[in-house]
């Protein structure tokens, strides 16, 4: 836009006169009565950055258009606008999105195998003590990654203002504490006995909570999303649950764990977008930590030194620090980052289908691992399972209202 300023002093102060062009013709705009040339100075550039917004300058090289030429240029807006934005964006979104699928069903994979080792740790250690030094081991493995990434610039989102450092520092907190309590109460139903059909029945139970509690906070499924978690629970029962089923206490925790994960996914879902994810999960990972130590002091040490002398032993056998290493580092430190990083742009409901696959690989990890078949029953249930994620990932077309 062709324009000028003049600042002029009248009668006991200053006025600025803005010259603009419109179209063929000058215009003016004026003011008067500031006590400084500064502050005419000022109106006068807040006048014209008014005027670039609803002003369009002209452009005297298509003052001899053809109609041919015009037809060109509107044929290559119509490409770059609509078609390509529609076209090609629409491939990029779908891209980030089959991505980000891939990531949960890596991390499914990752926690598939680990339900093999974690029984096991739980039992050599105790059950808080084990989750305790995996979280610590999830964050320390994390704290030279976020160095590596922030000297490569390879860092997405890293925060700079104390607004986006608070948002992070909450998020990790509170994604901690759910961590923490889901955790907890997941390795205490092992604990008491729980087999583990039922145990990966029910923690799986998030499928259908998340959706539930997701209507309360605006977050709408589709048909599909519904159609995929009614399939992923019965192929969840038919892979886990043999025999009756019958609740018990340990049951009962294993339930509210599923609840304590649904809530983890919805809090991920809420703050993965406004932070860098691995930032975020080590926060995470170090509250989950701080927040055991205490039961692992007063319950597995039962708060005595020869409860202390007792777990140090415990941590001088190879075998249990290969559970600790590969619950640690791949299975916190890996894995639930790649859940934070993964659940970016899905609907939590698909995110929570994908990380039911766990169920799918902790079957096949025991399979091929320990030598266990799988029954008839048991290969149907893994089919299940994948329908319900294939139907969770079918784009819905949207009704379109005139």
């Amino acid at each position: 836009m062709q324009c000028n300023i003049t600042i002029r002093k009248k009668d006991k102060g200053y006025q600025c006169i803005v010259s603009y062009k419109d179209g063929n013709r000058w215009r003016q705009k004026s003011k008067q009565g500031f006590e400084t040339q500064k502050a005419a100075k000022i109106h006068a550039q807040t006048i014209i950055d008014k005027l670039k917004k609803t002003i369009t300058a002209t452009d005297d090289s298509l003052r001899n258009i053809t109609l041919i030429d015009f037809f060109n240029i509107f044929k290559y807006f119509i490409y770059k606008n609509i078609i390509f934005k529609f076209t090609f964006g629409e491939k990029i979104m779908n891209s980030l999105k089959l991505k980000n699928s891939f990531l949960l069903l890596l991390t499914a994979f990752i926690w598939g195998i680990a339900f093999v080792v974690q029984d096991s740790g739980g039992d050599a250690l105790g059950p808080f003590t084990f989750n305790c030094l995996r979280a610590f081991i999830g964050g320390i493995v994390l704290l030279p990654t976020i160095k590596i990434l922030d000297h490569a610039g390879l860092t997405y989102m890293k925060p700079k203002t104390k607004k986006e450092k608070k948002t992070l520092i909450i998020g990790g907190i509170s994604c901690g504490i759910a961590l923490f309590i889901a955790s907890n109460i997941q390795q205490l139903g092992l604990y008491f006995g729980a087999s583990a059909g039922k145990a990966g029945f029910l923690t799986a139970c998030y499928i259908l909570i998340v959706p539930i509690l997701g209507l309360f906070f605006g977050k709408k499924c589709g048909l599909n999303i519904w159609i995929g978690v009614c399939f992923s629970l019965v192929g969840l029962y038919l892979l886990c649950i043999h025999g009756s089923f019958s609740l018990t206490f340990a049951d009962t925790l294993l339930l509210l764990c599923a609840l304590a994960f649904s809530i983890h996914i919805l809090v991920i879902d809420h703050f993965s977008p406004l932070v860098d994810g691995i930032r975020l999960s080590c926060i995470q990972f170090w509250t989950s930590a701080i927040c055991t130590s205490i039961p692992m002091f007063f319950v597995d040490m039962k708060h005595s030194i020869a409860g202390i002398m007792n777990c140090l032993h415990n941590l001088t056998s190879i075998n249990n620090w290969i559970l600790l290493l590969y619950a640690g580092v791949l299975s916190c430190g890996v894995a639930y980052t790649l859940q934070i990083v993964g659940q970016k742009g899905l609907h939590p409901t698909v995110a929570s289908l994908l990380m039911s696959m766990e169920s799918v690989f902790s079957v096949l990890a025991g399979w091929i691992i320990l030598g266990q078949t799988m029954s008839v029953r048991e290969i149907f249930g893994c089919i299940f399972i994948f329908v319900a994620i294939v139907l969770a990932q079918i784009p819905m077309k949207k009704k379109i209202t005139l």
